[in-house]
């Protein structure tokens, strides 16, 4: 099959708007397009891919009700936001076995793609997407790091936040949490010494030094393409309101794009939103989600966020720096 032809897989959830951009841009383009949900197996998605003998790499396909994607055909694949394997007909012990003969078997024939750009590799986004190795990453790559301690010892908290003064708790990780069937999450914010009981003993928690910030940047990588966006608000957290928000674009020092091309590389990542306090002296690591959201910045800044990145599916390769 020739290049053009070659479809682009996106693997995402029914609800993603930002999906559907790029999904839109390729079309726009003539470029195949795949879209399926890998949350949606067994229900309306169908695997199946063989390999031994002859055959050197997998080859099968993946089945919607609409479409049927060859494995060794797809050009690359946009691995965004799937919800996760589901079995609600299943007790829960055989659901659990289930749930594990799907995550291995089909996310590991979608992990093992032959001459396919994986933006990113589900393999890459999950390690990229533990809080300590991402900060131990950046403080390699020569990223500022505001003081930080991950801890469930309650004295040493306190100890941190004497030590800091002002002191900032941010979740290591924000499953779906449901209070009366509504979704909760946990914001930043900021924690004092004397709040600090026995029950930080019960898990992880991460303690961070408050920067004394300016503005916020959100920086959005696609392949060798960097977006920049200062974002000034009066928040600590500025994901809390959006209303509040002003935008311009900003320039990368050279010092930080160097350190943010040595993450990616470090992760083998093609795509990152990348997180930085502003002070006057500095741009300051605050973490990377190798599946972030980008669009809603697009309108008021011009940025092509979305042409670069169906540029990258299209292209289907990617050169590192």
């Amino acid at each position: 099959m020739t290049q053009e032809h070659r479809p682009v897989a996106v693997v995402t959830n029914l609800e993603d708007p930002t999906a559907d951009l790029v999904i839109a841009e390729l079309y726009d383009r003539g470029v195949p397009v795949v879209r399926f949900d890998s949350g949606d197996f067994p229900a309306t998605l169908s695997c199946s891919a063989h390999i031994g003998g002859e055959l050197t790499r997998w080859r099968g396909s993946v089945a919607t009700p609409s479409r049927v994607a060859e494995l060794g055909d797809m050009r690359s694949l946009y691995y965004r936001r799937p919800s996760g394997f589901v079995f609600p007909d299943l007790d829960e012990q055989d659901a659990r076995f289930a749930v594990a003969q799907a995550r291995y078997g089909l996310g590991g024939v979608l992990a093992s793609l032959p001459d396919c750009l994986y933006v990113n590799h589900p393999n890459r986004v999950g390690d990229a997407e533990y809080k300590p190795a991402g900060l131990a990453a950046a403080a390699a790559s020569g990223f500022a790091l505001p003081p930080t301690l991950i801890t469930n010892q309650p004295d040493r908290a306190r100890t941190f936040i004497k030590e800091h003064g002002q002191v900032i708790f941010k979740p290591l990780s924000v499953p779906l949490y449901l209070r009366d069937g509504v979704s909760q999450t946990v914001t930043v914010a900021e924690v004092a010494a004397e709040e600090i009981d026995d029950a930080v003993a019960g898990t992880m928690h991460l303690f961070q030094a408050r920067v004394d910030k300016e503005a916020d940047v959100r920086v959005t990588v696609v392949g060798e393409r960097i977006f920049a966006v200062r974002i000034d608000c009066d928040l600590l957290d500025w994901r809390t309101d959006y209303t509040t928000h002003t935008y311009s674009v900003i320039s990368t020092p050279p010092a930080v794009e160097r350190a943010i091309f040595a993450y990616l590389r470090h992760f083998g990542l093609v795509f990152g939103a990348f997180d930085f306090a502003l002070t006057r002296d500095d741009w300051t690591f605050i973490e990377c989600n190798p599946s972030g959201q980008w669009a809603w910045m697009e309108p008021p800044t011009g940025l092509p966020m979305t042409a670069a990145l169906a540029d990258l599916l299209e292209r289907g390769t990617h050169a590192t720096r």
